[in-house]
């Protein structure tokens, strides 16, 4: 898939010309990073929103005393930034390259003019926010209802639907994260996210290759993540 194409499934497009589209995509700003670049942090202002059109991203958090939780990984074609459209303020997490990345750059207040004059496009913005706020909530769920494996499970499974390719017999996800990263995105210590990959692959499930699971039985995952 081109870059355009790429950045064309992004909500912000949604229904509109495609000349109109390619136009604001040629007045954004290209930003590139490299694994373990920071965009932005959590605290900080910004009235920027940004397109992913290759690489992922993580939006993580940090508690007082020191303890990372990770929120999501995003990749090509998705959004990150664009609650400040709704509620100007801190930014609500940090945003850091688990990839090299490029993204595109889209300041507040051409996003404002873009919106006023392309109505359209503020539902299918509004939804990409409620599928973030669904998947916070189910992740908030998760971890009260499901234990450790029931939540390797169903993020593994998220991973594959998101960024999986297929495989001969099963569906390869290069990941990118660490170990101590899939941690924080699953909200459990390493070692037993460690132990729930590793009973995973006994039963032959997956197989691992260093930043890139390929998944099996993605039947018996799904049951598992229930």
């Amino acid at each position: 898939m081109s870059t355009e194409n790429t950045v064309m499934s992004a909500p912000l497009f949604a229904g509109i010309d495609q000349e109109e589209a390619s136009s604001l995509i040629r007045s954004m700003t290209q930003i590139r990073l490299r694994r373990g670049d920071v965009l932005f942090r959590e605290g900080e202002q910004g009235d920027q929103l940004f397109v992913i059109t290759a690489g992922k991203v993580k939006l993580g958090r940090t508690s007082q005393d020191g303890r990372e939780n990770l929120l999501a990984v995003l990749g090509p074609g998705e959004m990150l930034g664009e609650l400040s459209l709704f509620d100007p303020g801190p930014r609500t997490a940090t945003a850091t390259a688990v990839a090299d990345v490029t993204l595109l750059e889209l300041p507040h207040e051409r996003l404002a003019v873009w919106i006023r004059t392309h109505p359209a496009v503020a539902m299918p913005l509004l939804g990409a926010l409620a599928v973030r706020l669904r998947r916070t909530d189910e992740a908030l769920a998760d971890l009260v209802f499901s234990d450790v494996p029931g939540r390797v499970a169903k993020a593994l499974l998220d991973l594959a639907d998101r960024f999986g390719q297929p495989e001969g017999d099963g569906v390869r996800v290069t990941h990118e994260l660490t170990q101590e990263e899939l941690a924080q995105l699953v909200g459990a210590s390493r070692e037993t996210v460690n132990k729930a990959l590793a009973d995973f692959t006994t039963r032959k499930w997956i197989r691992r290759d260093g930043r890139t699971i390929i998944l099996v039985e993605l039947d018996r995952l799904r049951r598992r993540a229930r």
